[in-house]
């Protein structure tokens, strides 16, 4: 698949645009309030457990229907069926579409089969609902980075450590674009 700047950079300004200007706008709940406090302040090993709550709350959808399509969409995923996973994400999606994980997963999905702009598209659909999700920001750090777009690579993965500071692969995306960036400018 071909990337087109212009539509990438439209969907990039959109995206910072919504992000900012929603961010404060979103309330979560007490108990992922307690998580992301506690987050801030980890060593390394407590993070990985306070991640993997965060992780479960985000994955409860308050539906038992809803939470079997994200489960069958994760595990056609897993399984290395992400066209059936985004069948399922979909279907989820139509059904809730206020539940940020479906978004979530789907965009993992399309950017397993390469669709880098629904992708991108799902994410800003996740950060409009979550605006602390650091997997959504890494995950568009990693597609700025497939695009070869460095310098929003780099915000991406900066606002996911702003975040989370333990998030996994994160700080190391960040030194090699780092590295990758000051090479350029010599």
């Amino acid at each position: 698949m071909k990337a087109h700047p212009k539509f990438h950079n439209r969907i990039v300004a959109a995206f910072v645009l919504a992000f900012l200007a929603s961010a404060p706008a979103f309330a979560q709940t007490a108990t992922l309030d307690d998580l992301f406090s506690r987050l801030k302040t980890a060593d390394e090993s407590e993070s990985k457990r306070i991640t993997e709550n965060i992780w479960i709350e985000w994955s409860k959808s308050g539906s038992p229907a809803m939470d079997l399509l994200l489960a069958r969409g994760r595990n056609a995923m897993m399984h290395g069926h992400p066209e059936i996973a985004i069948e399922h994400l979909t279907a989820l999606i139509d059904h809730d579409p206020s539940f940020p994980e479906g978004w979530n997963a789907r965009a993992t999905a399309y950017y397993q089969t390469g669709n880098l702009g629904p992708a991108i598209s799902d994410i800003g659909h996740v950060l409009t609902l979550n605006p602390r999700h650091f997997g959504a920001l890494a995950g568009l750090g990693a597609i700025f980075e497939e695009l070869e777009k460095p310098k929003e690579a780099l915000e991406a993965y900066k606002a996911a450590l702003e975040i989370n500071p333990h998030a996994e692969g994160v700080q190391d995306a960040i030194k090699r674009i780092e590295t990758q960036l000051q090479g350029k400018d010599l």
